[in-house]
């Protein structure tokens, strides 16, 4: 026979067993919980990863494409240039035949005129022009200073007095200094 003390322990480990129960079926749900969150989180990374690597491998087709066409651009360029200049050395090739046989030393100067002047055209279609020194102030961005002399005139000053080789621009970009004198 069970005392009243007896029946209570024994009632309470069965009241206990079922508390055991639930809070192991509880701790497997949280571990299940657990593991699908952690696979939820390896998925996430995974999709992230794979985005960096073919966003990093867009990036290097696209760096390397143009890389190309920026070279096919150069050669596209100066073919264009070469063309246009081809016309002007065949006409100085005409020139040259005209020269051993020129007696006129007025019909060879207007021959030679008449190509250098087409030769300055077709430059300056190509978006070649002029640097004009002559006056104006000194700007060591746009010329080099070979020497310098006393200036003519009180106004010429810190001016350019003579230019010794043109500067160019190309499409209003420098391309090369003006070699000046400049007056002191």
């Amino acid at each position: 026979m069970q005392t009243n003390g007896q029946a209570n322990a024994g009632s309470e480990n069965e009241q206990s067993m079922p508390e055991e129960n639930i809070s192991n079926s509880s701790n497997t749900n949280n571990e299940s919980d657990e593991v699908t969150a952690l696979e939820k989180k390896e998925q996430e990374v995974n999709e992230i990863r794979d985005k960096y690597l073919r966003l990093q491998a867009e990036f290097d087709n696209y760096r390397k494409r143009t890389a190309k066409e920026r070279i096919e651009l150069m050669q596209t360029a100066n073919k264009e240039v070469i063309i246009s200049l081809l016309d002007v050395l065949d006409d100085s090739d005409r020139a040259v035949k005209q020269l051993e046989n020129a007696t006129d030393v007025s019909a060879v100067k207007d021959g030679v005129m008449l190509v250098f002047n087409k030769l300055k055209n077709t430059l300056q279609a190509k978006g070649l022009k002029p640097m004009e020194s002559i006056h104006t102030s000194f700007d060591p961005d746009l010329h080099d200073a070979i020497t310098e002399i006393p200036a003519p005139t009180p106004e010429l000053t810190g001016k350019v007095v003579d230019t010794l080789q043109p500067g160019y621009y190309l499409n209003d970009k420098l391309i090369r200094h003006a070699k000046v004198i400049v007056g002191k």
